[in-house]
């Protein structure tokens, strides 16, 4: 087979396991689009952010469970699979695209942080990889995947055909299936949204006290080019995250006022606010040097 006519090929993960009905709904849609490979976690994952497996064997079984599908059941997080994917199921096999999904439940907004089903598709991208993290907005214990494949497809396509920009992986979640067909997809911003936390006291059949984390979700941002905007008005929401965390806008902000200099009388500077960055959306305002203490 040449080039000009090899199928990409594709690598997917999860972190509900290899066993969730999402996982076998995205098998179903990358094998119309590529040569599949999955490596997935053996349990679910859930809200495991980028953790991973440090001081404890991880396993890596093979599995017959998507029929012509080469795939592996990993004991690990996440991320821990997209590692040993590279570096041992794959080797000296590069994939054109890595994606994980489909997640059961949101991952908008402040969910990327906490979710398992991003930290696979960051770590993709950490390693220099194109790779997109898919959800539906269902937390249903019966959920109907079937509205999400075309748009699925389309979008895998867009990535494979186009590129996703480097050092970035696209959050892309789904609303679940309604009366009405979805509206259209959205490239968005994150929005300022989080999780008003409580902790519910209870008892065990022993009277031993536990918690319980219970809370509201509560959307601040009140933009219509955010996830959250586009979700609940009937549109898939298309976010590219990345794993830098700088804060560009606070070096800026600290340039002005820090001096990090221990006794005074030195040139004191934080690192270039201007300096490029992975996945910078736009340069940030240059920092200022501070001069000399009198």
């Amino acid at each position: 087979m040449t080039a000009k006519t090899r199928k990409p090929l594709i690598l997917i993960s999860n972190d509900d396991g290899i066993t969730a009905p999402g996982i076998a709904t995205l098998v179903r849609v990358m094998k119309r689009i590529g040569e599949v490979v999955v490596v997935a976690p053996n349990s679910p994952q859930s809200g495991m952010g980028h953790a991973i497996t440090i001081g404890e064997p991880l396993r890596l079984d093979p599995s017959t469970i998507f029929e012509g599908i080469e795939a592996y059941e990993c004991s690990g997080t996440p991320a821990d699979c997209v590692k040993l994917a590279k570096n041992v199921v794959l080797r000296d096999r590069r994939p054109d695209l890595v994606v994980s999904g489909i997640n059961h439940g949101s991952n908008s907004s402040v969910n990327v942080l906490y979710s398992g089903t991003m930290s696979a598709a960051i770590e993709a991208a950490i390693e220099g990889l194109p790779a997109i993290g898919f959800s539906l907005c269902d937390y249903g214990h019966l959920i109907d995947f079937s509205h999400t494949e075309k748009w699925i497809e389309h979008l895998t396509r867009q990535a494979l055909e186009h590129g996703v920009p480097f050092g970035t992986a696209l959050n892309i979640n789904i609303p679940k299936i309604s009366d009405q067909p979805i509206a259209g997809a959205r490239l968005c911003r994150q929005a300022r949204a989080k999780w008003q936390e409580k902790f519910d006291l209870r008892h065990d059949p022993h009277k031993r006290p536990y918690y319980w984390l219970i809370g509201n979700f509560v959307n601040e941002d009140q933009g219509n080019d955010t996830d959250e905007w586009a979700l609940a008005n009937n549109y898939i929401s298309v976010v590219p995250c990345q794993f830098d965390l700088t804060a560009l806008h606070g070096m800026a902000q600290m340039n002005e006022n820090w001096d990090l200099s221990l006794g005074g009388g030195y040139e004191t500077r934080v690192a270039d606010a201007h300096a490029p960055r992975i996945g910078s959306a736009s340069p940030a305002n240059p920092g200022r040097e501070k001069t000399p203490k009198k």
